[in-house]
């Protein structure tokens, strides 16, 4: 038995054309920023200015959203009435020329480690950098930290583990107490950690040069209970008792610094480019020296901001801005490659105007250097403004405001050219990676129309296939590079001209030999994945595709609605709309979860939480959860006793499922007891990690008992009838459940699936996820009624008896139409398990659920289970649609009237291997992969035509991404599904129960 075949090589190859064109066309979207190595320098002082303070104390408050200290007084009833963090506001207001206040823009992705690099550099970030969050390497480039030690100053360090990863040898042996950093739970054990060795450090007779101090626990309560918590306010009301207590050990010649790296939104979540997100507080204090003179700074410096819920506009500055002014503060060279302006306020008088000069010649060394680089080509559209900014800042004769106002305007145009510039694409790589997901559809398109043509008999053609494929990757490969190597001019890495010609050479081979058909029947499906894909060139229906999902599903069950009416009996016509409809009832209650994108405020109402900012599960959501656990082994029970499937491994499995289902629901029911300080942590913890293993567990042992014995038939002896005197000879058995087969163990192996998605969502996700499963049962007998319905027709057609009625070889089993409401099944899941295509919705918790801690690999997983997760099982139940009741056989299947209560074992043995079934599985998986396909390609092309849209990283780039891992997700799902489950499956099955693994080798020794 072999569980890798032709087909699966043919799934697999689609899945490389799919993997080589996001592969291309990212590398070209997605560029990441030339890192200048380079240290600025000066011996004689002409990059500095005398030091106003000799010690540094840096004090990071994670996630301080600048509300949370708003020199507002609050409103009553207002959304944002958490400002207790009240030290900075008041010193503000009782020291002007001491204490400074700011709302500072952290420009996206608003992760910590983007954050912590433009906090200490001044550069700025790229979009794809977010990735890099998670593994963490040591920054190369000049910055702060490299700056004051190379002034020969000692430094100091306790909070979040990931300095240490960025600066792992920046501070003194002994002086650095770093705490993990991804562990959400804990609200207070890095807080207590960075307090406990803060103040003996400040307290020290030789205190450290510069301290840095990165508290998490403001962070860690958003994330887990959000902001509008009462935990909230008790960690800021720790955090001000922490600043009383630090302004108080201050010594005069120390310059203190609390920001918030990034902000959150109204769920406590960051990583987006929102107002909440980028809106960080920052405060600046000096105990001694004052920082600003008696006159204010032209006010041409100076700009503005109205928070939400704000009642008046406050100073604004962006957060890289720091780098240079604690530089220059602290009588250091600005760091080579921060693009940051000095902050007026912080310099009083004449120390303003050389500020600015030290500043604006910085960075205009910075731009010349990187635009003799080999990356410099990125700056030439916009060089001219910059050398027009750079002149006009050099023109004045005299010192006076308007000057000042050119300086700090060159500043600006060299800011806003390299934020445009480091969202500079490569077009070849995005043409090389459009043209194949291009090609790949048509491609997989005609797949699809050759296996749905061939049917039975595809086996000739898949060979052919498979030769054309090969043959043209091979040519591909060796004409790429060469062609890559030849002409240089070309400017493509070989690796890359190799990927391109050889997924180009073999799709166009597949055209050949299996050139795309479209039929009538399948223009109504076909229409409905263009608008989805179309949908993506408009910001308002991307911002809405929760909404658009919803009606494409209602519209792609028109035609089984169309088959209810025209069936030719009134019990089919019953099945055809009872279960059509109840699918579209199950749909439309997921729809009812929903968390909101920021675009769609004030029009959208968050469901899927208790509140828009509290981030705990709705009543519904506590009541209904663990009935559902127990409702969907009971219609997985229902649904397989019709096929009499409910024997054999159903009762084990079924078993097990009931036991995961339940264990995940407990272990959230227990997370939220403990979020609301109902069950001690130091208990519920615990517990709740025991229970989620355990229900994994579960789950795992069900798919094991799946894959060692995947039968769901029993066999009886079939008795004589009363009076009837038994015939000499064998006995005759029946085999119950053959009827099912194949379709009720894929089934339990999609159900047990579903287990594991189920342990990694929330109260909410589950219902959505039970909702899911539910669907997924009604549209497959809805489907099965339409094909009996089918079989119906074409037997009075013939002139053949109904209850003879079977399925002829021209009418497909498996339509396009079949496959699209499927497909979109799992993308109005996704957004009622709590996601949109933004980063802000990705569920932290799930990271969560086996361990307090991340642990590896088991937290990455667990998140991506929880974001793909019903993707993955829409995916994964699409071969059902070849499978339900379907019996492995070859021959005309038998009346459903007999089929239903089992096949007799006499007619069961001349029963061969079913090619239909395997390639109309196929079929199906080769359908689920190129709808996702199509969404991937409208969502690439929209970005690449919008690139230089305002809303390309706030919405098309995003929404890309997501389309690009849904399809990975999907093809690798139909891979596992069908090219070895499946195949696994029948197996199993014609060794153990048929014979038929004997009979295939005896056959192939004597054709031999």
């Amino acid at each position: 038995m072999s569980l890798f075949s032709k087909r699966s090589a043919v799934l697999l190859w689609l899945t490389l054309i799919h993997a080589a064109g996001i592969y291309l066309f990212t590398n070209g979207f997605l560029l990441s920023r030339l890192s200048l190595s380079n240290r600025t320098t000066c011996d004689d002082g002409a990059c500095t200015l005398p030091p106003t303070h000799q010690r540094l104390v840096v004090l990071i408050i994670d996630a301080l959203r600048f509300d949370f200290v708003s020199p507002d007084p609050p409103e009553p009833h207002s959304p944002f009435h958490h400002n207790i963090l009240t030290l900075p506001r008041e010193l503000t207001r009782a020291r002007p020329e001491h204490s400074f206040l700011y709302n500072s823009y952290a420009d996206p992705p608003t992760t910590t480690l983007q954050r912590i690099k433009g906090i200490t550099t001044g550069s700025l970030p790229t979009f794809v950098d977010l990735g890099n969050n998670f593994g963490a390497s040591s920054i190369d480039e000049d910055s702060l930290i490299h700056q004051l030690v190379a002034a020969g100053k000692k430094g100091a360090f306790m909070g979040d583990d990931t300095w240490m990863s960025v600066f792992p040898d920046a501070f003194e042996p002994n002086s650095t107490f770093p705490y993990d950093s991804f562990n959400v739970e804990d609200l207070h054990s890095v807080d207590e950690g960075v307090i406990r060795h803060l103040f003996p450090a400040l307290a020290s007779p030789t205190p450290p040069d510069f301290l840095l101090g990165h508290f998490l626990g403001v962070d860690h309560v958003g994330h887990r209970v959000g902001p509008d918590h009462p935990s909230m306010r008790d960690k800021l009301a720790q955090m001000n008792d922490v600043l009383t207590r630090v302004v108080d050990a201050l010594a005069d010649d120390t310059l203190l610094v609390v920001l918030g790296d990034h902000g959150m939104d109204r769920t406590g979540d960051h990583g987006g480019d929102g107002t909440l997100e980028t809106s960080a507080a920052l405060w600046v204090y000096s105990k001694g020296a004052p920082l600003a003179g008696s006159d204010d700074p032209p006010s041409g410096l100076l700009d503005h901001a109205t928070f939400p819920g704000a009642r008046e506009p406050h100073r604004r500055v962006a957060q890289i801005d720091l780098v240079p002014s604690i530089a220059l503060l602290l009588g250091l060279p600005i760091p080579f490659n921060s693009l940051g302006s000095v902050i007026p306020d912080l310099f009083a008088g004449a120390r303003l105007q050389r500020a600015l000069e030290i500043n604006a010649a910085q960075i205009k060394v910075y731009l010349d250097t990187y635009r003799a680089s080999g990356a410099g080509g990125e700056l030439d559209g916009a060089w001219p403004t910059i050398e027009s900014a750079w002149a006009a800042a050099q023109s004045f004769a005299y010192k006076g405001d308007a000057h000042l106002i050119t300086l700090s305007n060159f500043n600006r145009v060299a800011l806003g050219s390299c934020r445009a510039i480091w969202a500079q694409f490569d077009p070849v790589r995005m043409g090389m990676g459009l043209a194949l997901l291009a090609i790949g559809i048509v491609a997989a398109w005609g797949v699809y129309s050759s296996l749905a043509r061939e049917g039975a008999a595809y086996e000739p053609w898949l060979l052919k296939h498979l030769t054309f494929v090969g043959q043209g990757a091979g040519v591909g490969a060796v004409a790429g590079s060469s062609a890559s190597v030849l002409v240089p001019s070309l400017g493509i890495h070989p690796l890359d001209a190799s990927i391109f010609a050889a997924a180009l050479a073999s799709c166009f081979a597949s055209v050949l030999v299996s050139p795309p058909a479209v039929s009538l029947r399948r223009i109504p499906s076909i229409l409905i994945l263009a608008l989805h894909g179309i949908s993506f060139f408009s910001n308002s229906f991307t911002f809405w595709e929760d909404r658009v999902s919803q009606w494409l599903l209602a519209a792609s069950m028109v035609p089984f609605l169309r088959r209810a009416l025209a069936a030719p009996t009134r019990q089919l016509r019953a099945r055809i709309l009872g279960w059509s409809v109840a699918f579209l009832a199950c749909a439309r209650l997921i729809s009812v979860s929903t968390v909101c994108r920021e675009e769609q405020q004030p029009y959208c109402h968050v469901t899927f939480y208790a509140s828009s900012t509290l981030p705990e599960p709705p009543l519904p959501a506590l009541l209904l959860s663990l009935p559902a656990a127990f409702i969907v082994p009971w219609a997985l029970h229902r649904a397989l006793r019709t096929s009499r499937s409910e024997l054999g491994i159903t009762p084990i499995v079924l078993t097990l499922l009931r036991a995961s289902l339940a264990g995940g629901t407990i272990h959230w029911l227990l997370e939220w007891a403990d979020t609301a300080e109902l069950l001690s942590t130091s208990l519920a913890r615990p517990l709740r990690s025991w229970i989620a293993r355990g229900a994994l567990g579960a789950a795992t042992f069900a798919l094991t008992a799946l894959w060692l014995a995947p039968k769901c038939v029993s066999m009886e002896l079939v008795q004589p009838e009363p009076g009837v005197v038994p015939q000499p000879g064998p006995r005759r058995v029946a085999v119950l459940g053959h009827a099912n087969s194949l379709g009720a163990p894929y089934l339990l192996f999609v159900a047990s699936l579903g287990a594991c998605v189920w342990l990694t969502q929330q109260l909410t996700g589950q219902l959505v996820l039970a909702l899911f499963l539910l669907a997924v049962l009604a549209f497959l007998e809805a489907a099965d009624a339409a094909r009996d319905a089918a079989a119906m027709e074409a037997a009075f057609a013939s002139g053949a008896l109904p209850d003879a009625a079977t399925i002829p070889a021209n009418v497909p089993r498996v339509a396009l139409k079949e496959v699209v409401p499927l497909a979109l099944l799992g993308t109005v899941a996704f957004f009622g398990t709590g996601h949109q295509a933004v980063l802000a919705t990705i569920q932290w918790k799930a990271a969560f659920v086996l361990a307090a801690r991340v642990v590896y690999p088991w937290a990455p997983v667990t998140v991506v289970l929880n974001f793909f997760g019903t993707v993955m099982l829409a995916a994964s139940a699409v071969p059902l649609l070849a499978l339900w009741k379907r019996a492995p056989a070859q021959v005309a299947e038998k009346p459903k009237t007999a089929e239903k209560t089992g096949a007799a074992a006499d007619d069961a043995t001349s029963v061969e291997p079913d090619s239909r079934v395997k390639a109309e599985a196929t079929l199906a998986g080769v359908g689920v992969m190129a709808y996702y396909a199509v969404l991937l390609f409208g969502a690439a092309v929209s970005a690449a035509v919008l690139r230089r849209h305002l809303m390309v990283w706030k919405v098309f780039a995003p929404r890309y991404m997501a389309a690009a891992a849904e399809l990975l997700v999907v093809d690798l799902s139909v891979v596992l599904g069908v090219g070895v489950v499946l195949e696994h499956i029948r197996g199993k099955l014609s060794s153990s129960l048929y014979g038929w693994e004997k009979k295939d080798e005896k056959t192939t020794q004597q054709s031999k």
